[in-house]
């Protein structure tokens, strides 16, 4: 190796070092020489914003494509948005927001099936709610969470399942928990024709290992053990990858270093786009949702509300319309 590649090499390796065990540190570089390649600012440039702003003024709906293609092309160009949905209502609800993708996320449990932790969903609920979905025509594209266990077992498994969410429940993608311990798979799912959506950080199907939701991130073990999954699910070929509750630095940083688009939740805003659980931004919800929603509505109220004048108005005598 000459001296010039030896000296672009340690470029690519140096990682800041914390000044203590324990505090925040500057997200790592990469650790391994890898091909140049030119990457996209996750800003909009100055002609995009006008027109963006133009659309803002309008009340113009953006273009949306129900495809992989789109939304990692969105990179750089404009902010990504998901949310999830679980059945036709809300399925249709939320494709007329004029979002990107949908997700018909495992969270079901412990949104609509009253789970403490999305462990006890099965392959069964996740086929009949993205079935659900799907059956709303959503205009963008959907997305279905492969439940716990399912990209533990073997690969003939693994397939089999994904195979089934695409088939029979209409899912145009999936997405599967995990890093590097779960990249090889993906990568051959990937080359049978099944996009996948990657997902880092937290995960929520390991809860019961990992004692509770908590941060990512922040120190630097973590930091480092966090890029090292997002630049393997990217090799796999993850046409995106969503980080969850991930440090704020550190994801605006991973969103810098790796080409598929990083999705945020509870990963502040310097991602490429945001998600969110669509009944806790609606307050819609059973007991308390995590601190970094921002809520839009207070639906609990609402629906109880009316509800409650529904009852007295029967019990009154005043039900004829």
């Amino acid at each position: 190796m000459s001296e010039k590649e030896e000296s672009d090499q340690n470029k690519h390796s140096k990682v800041e070092k914390p000044s203590g065990e324990g505090e925040k540190v500057s997200p790592p570089k990469p650790k391994r020489p890898r091909t140049i390649r030119t990457r996209q600012s996750n800003k909009p440039k100055s002609s995009e914003t006008n027109s963006l702003s133009k659309e803002k003024t309008k009340g113009a709906a953006f273009e949306i494509e129900p495809s992989t293609s789109f939304i990692r092309g969105l990179k750089g160009k404009r902010p990504i948005v998901g949310l999830t949905a679980y059945d036709t209502i809300l399925g249709a609800a939320v494709s007329s927001s004029n979002v990107d993708f949908i997700l018909v996320g495992d969270s079901l449990g412990t949104t609509l099936l009253g789970y403490d932790t999305t462990i006890p969903v099965t392959m069964e609920d996740m086929l009949r709610h993205t079935a659900a979905v799907r059956r709303a025509n959503p205009q963008c594209l959907l997305v279905a969470d492969l439940p716990f266990g399912e990209a533990s077992l073997s690969f003939d498994r693994l397939l089999e399942s994904a195979r089934k969410l695409m088939q029979l429940g209409g899912a145009d993608a999936v997405k599967i928990e995990g890093g590097r311990d779960v990249a090889d798979d993906i990568e051959k799912l990937v080359a049978t024709g099944i996009p996948v959506l990657g997902h880092i950080g937290l995960l929520p199907q390991t809860v019961k290992a990992i004692g509770g939701y908590r941060k990512f991130g922040e120190t630097k073990e973590e930091a480092e053990s966090i890029y090292t999954d997002a630049i393997t699910l990217e090799e796999a070929g993850c046409f995106a990858i969503i980080a969850e509750m991930v440090d704020e630095t550190v994801a605006a940083e991973l969103t810098r270093q790796i080409l598929p688009p990083l999705i945020g939740i509870g990963c502040g805003d310097g991602c490429d786009g945001q998600i969110l659980v669509t009944t806790d931004l609606l307050g819609w919800s059973h007991g308390p949702v995590p601190k970094f929603v921002k809520s839009y509505a207070n639906l609990n109220k609402v629906v109880a509300d009316a509800l409650g004048k529904y009852v007295r108005d029967v019990r009154l005598g005043n039900f004829k319309k």
